[in-house]
């Protein structure tokens, strides 16, 4: 990993049934767990089969050449996105709530105190495949 890359957090994961808060400081995360307007984004709709729903994400985030899968288990996926040119590193994960019929969300800049609305956008992306295919 390079010097931009910066060190993989230690929160990462499921705590409570949750995935980890979102720093509120920095403008370089979103989350569908933030109460914040800036830092909230809606969690991904899963539809009526959610577990395939959720494995059809995991299968759109492997297919990305900028992405790296981490840990995958049968409700969470956690993933590492690398920028091109200088290769910055963001942390993404998913937690599927299959009762509510959601993909709830993180994703969180390592290094800056600014994404530029990167972490948004990626999360938009997803969304709209996600619903290409479910």
């Amino acid at each position: 990993m390079g010097l931009l890359s910066g060190k993989q957090p230690k929160n990462i994961g499921v705590h409570d049934g949750k995935l980890q808060a979102v720093d509120m400081k920095p403008w370089n995360a979103v989350s569908s767990f933030a109460e914040s307007r800036y830092h909230k984004i809606a969690p991904l709709a899963a539809g009526a089969n959610p577990q395939a729903a959720f494995e059809k994400l995991k299968a759109i985030i492997a297919a990305d050449p900028a992405a790296s899968i981490v840990r995958s288990e049968s409700n969470y996926l956690y993933a590492q996105y690398k920028t091109a040119l200088l290769g910055f590193i963001d942390d993404v994960e998913f937690l599927l709530d299959s009762k509510a019929r959601v993909i709830n969300l993180r994703s969180a800049s390592r290094l800056g105190r600014k994404d530029f609305g990167v972490n948004r956008k990626r999360i938009e992306h997803l969304r709209a495949q996600l619903q290409l295919k479910i």
